[in-house]
């Protein structure tokens, strides 16, 4: 399978990935570990595009995160697309629980978040939703799980596990 997380930052497409990944064993990618370094620096275009590449290249994987400059490209690469769809306020709250927390789809800790990617969250569904949901118009051949809350994309993955867990038996 190749499967993207995409959502609101804050919505828990890391931590839905994360889980995915432990039920399914399916290798996962995280954009912003491509992206970043640990110093907070980028790297270049050509970099990133050549990591992101040789991932969508590979037989399975999940690649979890939005960049919007790649979604196409990695939603023509994809068989599923997972859209965590939730409520700002949702996602406001989720930035504010994983503050000074380690993660793993980043290689620093973040004690705090500025101004801009504030708004950008406070603006995600006027701004860069609208293109999202054009894309998986686009694609609409793609299995897409479309989830409003995080009681809906729980109960996706207890599924999940529940089939895996009858496969492997």
């Amino acid at each position: 399978m190749k499967i993207i997380v995409i959502g609101c930052p804050g919505s828990g497409k890391s931590t839905f990935s994360v889980k995915l990944h432990e039920i399914t064993g399916i290798p996962l990618f995280h954009l912003d570990m491509m992206y970043w370094n640990a110093d907070k620096t980028t790297v270049d275009k050509t970099t990133f595009l050549k990591r992101l590449t040789a991932v969508l290249e590979s037989d399975e994987w999940i690649i979890d995160g939005n960049y919007a400059s790649t979604m196409d490209l990695r939603m023509q690469a994809s068989d599923t697309v997972v859209f965590l769809d939730y409520p700002v306020e949702v996602c406001l709250d989720g930035i504010e629980k994983r503050k000074g927390r380690p993660h793993r789809d980043m290689p620093w800790t973040e004690d705090e978040y500025d101004a801009e990617f504030i708004e950008f969250i406070k603006n995600y569904n006027t701004e860069n939703k609208p293109r999202v949901v054009k894309l998986l118009e686009k694609y609409s051949d793609k299995n897409v799980f479309i989830f409003k809350n995080r009681d809906e994309s729980e109960e996706f993955l207890s599924d999940i596990k529940n089939k895996f867990t009858v496969l492997k038996e």
